[in-house]
């Protein structure tokens, strides 16, 4: 039999998470506010290069977001708590939050708001065109998150559509293993993972809205 919490319980589980999920952005903001207001950024947690520790730091955060997203639906499966799918949309709204950091920083800060440079990288460099291709495909994702998307959509085509979460993961994974120098086991093991929560998830069927 699925388990359910009482409304009152899962509207704190609701808050907990969302407090949860904003707690490594305050801690970036704290760290460079201490910059800001002189500590050496290294000091501050910042790294030697604040830039570049923010755009991987964000990036980083917004993957594992994701992941978490998709693991919401084979956890709610195995375990029979229903309630859990309440967590699905605050992760992915919260992935998408931080993906859109995650290039606002870049954009902003290391390519200086300048779109030539950024479609050069995108030309040029294959991790930027797949992490560009990753942050298109979440904005839909995003942007039929809500109730009303839901209801006007209809829960067949909302289905459909958020079977892209599929080829986003396996973008979001190319891009983190094409992006760090050299040969490093980080990337392959959040590969990994992705790939196993996909795997369960086609094979278990689409999440429901």
């Amino acid at each position: 039999m699925a388990r359910r919490l009482r409304p009152g319980a899962l509207c704190i589980l609701r808050l907990t998470a969302h407090a949860a999920l904003a707690a490594p952005l305050a801690l970036l903001l704290w760290r460079w506010a201490a910059m800001v207001l002189g500590t050496d950024p290294r000091q501050a947690g910042l790294s030697a290069e604040p830039v570049a520790y923010t755009i991987n730091y964000l990036g980083l955060w917004a993957l594992r977001w994701m992941w978490a997203a998709l693991a919401v639906t084979p956890l709610r499966r195995l375990t029979g708590r229903t309630d859990l799918a309440v967590l699905r949309r605050p992760l992915g709204l919260w992935s998408f939050a931080y993906a859109t950091l995650h290039f606002g920083v870049y954009f902003g800060l290391d390519q200086l708001g300048s779109f030539t440079q950024v479609w050069r990288d995108v030309t040029e460099h294959k991790f930027t065109f797949f992490g560009m291709a990753a942050l298109i495909l979440l904005v839909p994702l995003a942007a039929t998150s809500t109730h009303g998307a839901i209801r006007k959509l209809g829960a067949r085509r909302w289905q459909r559509l958020h079977r892209l979460a599929y080829p986003t993961a396996l973008l979001i994974a190319v891009h983190f293993i094409l992006r760090v120098k050299g040969f490093q086991w980080e990337p392959w093991i959040y590969a990994g993972i992705a790939g196993a929560l996909l795997a369960m998830r086609i094979r278990t069927g689409p999440s429901r809205p």
